[in-house]
């Protein structure tokens, strides 16, 4: 059954419900989304990557170090506080206000993750080590879209990362072979998977990264029929080591990432399997283990 307000605008799947962008799964899509974490975070074991999480929130100045401010404003989404003086006033208010004004909010010194990677490239900075390094993340990712639709895109949503750090021969050997197990993943369960290349931009927009970019794209996305993306392979050469101080074998490292939207798989294999999420469960818990 669907859990949700019938008057809400919003779309509504049958086991879930999303509005403003923000979605609630009942069990079906519960256990689905788990089913599915379970196989990436596998695969990441497998890898060597050991599983770490990072706060829920991360400083702006350390995301301006990032160029986070020049490509991707639009994505923001500041966290802030009631100023002191205003206290008062939104006691007094009541039920009737409906917003707040950013008059009476103080200045925004931390933001939400729009992907899971930017926590685990913070916390290593200043670090280095001489063998490559492997982490599984999962967060609570939020990104500021032009517009919402359903499952595929979201306010709020669940991203896992599997990140390699070292030498840019180990993150291509990461990538590639997570490419390969996506493929096998999807051909087993039914999925077909269009890997396209990614026009999102990374590096800041006038630099020299972002002509590499345009000759050896960054990112390849896997795409489900509708054009939903729900992997991504992203190899951001040794960006976030030159940015961050972090080193391997005493030079700037490489790093990439893998990284799985779960509600964008749950759409997809709903999708396929014509809402039974119970069917798409059992594909997924018996194909995944044999990834």
């Amino acid at each position: 059954m669907t859990i949700a307000d019938p008057t809400a605008e919003g779309e509504t799947g049958t086991t879930w419900s999303v509005r403003d962008g923000l979605a609630t799964l009942d069990e079906p899509a519960v256990l689905l989304k788990g089913a599915l974490d379970a196989v990436f975070t596998r695969w990441g074991t497998e890898a060597g990557a050991r599983q770490q999480s990072y706060p829920p929130l991360l400083r702006a100045d350390e995301l301006r170090t990032l160029d986070y401010f020049r490509n991707f404003p639009h994505l923001g989404n500041p966290v802030t506080r009631i100023r002191a003086d205003r206290l008062a006033a939104h006691a007094a208010a009541g039920p009737s206000a409906t917003a707040l004004s950013a008059a009476d909010l103080a200045d925004a010194t931390h933001l939400l993750p729009s992907a899971a990677c930017y926590g685990c490239f913070l916390h290593l900075s200043g670090t280095s080590a001489d063998a490559p390094v492997l982490i599984s993340t999962v967060a609570q990712c939020y990104r500021n879209e032009d517009h919402h639709d359903g499952l595929r895109r979201l306010w709020g949503f669940t991203m896992r990362e599997i990140v390699c750090v070292g030498s840019a021969e180990a993150v291509r050997a990461h990538l590639d072979r997570h490419q390969e197990r996506i493929a096998s993943f999807g051909e087993a369960l039914g999925l077909t998977l269009d890997r396209q290349p990614a026009t999102d931009p990374f590096f800041e927009k006038d630099g020299s990264r972002s002509v590499m970019q345009v000759l050896a794209p960054v990112k390849d996305e896997y795409l489900h029929i509708d054009g939903t993306a729900v992997a991504s392979t992203n190899n951001h050469r040794n960006f976030f080591g030159e940015r961050r101080a972090i080193h391997h074998a005493g030079r700037p490292a490489f790093t990439g990432c893998v990284a799985f939207g779960l509600e964008r798989w749950v759409h997809a294999l709903g999708d396929l399997f014509e809402g039974d999420l119970a069917a798409a469960h059992r594909a997924v818990r018996r194909w995944g283990e044999r990834s």
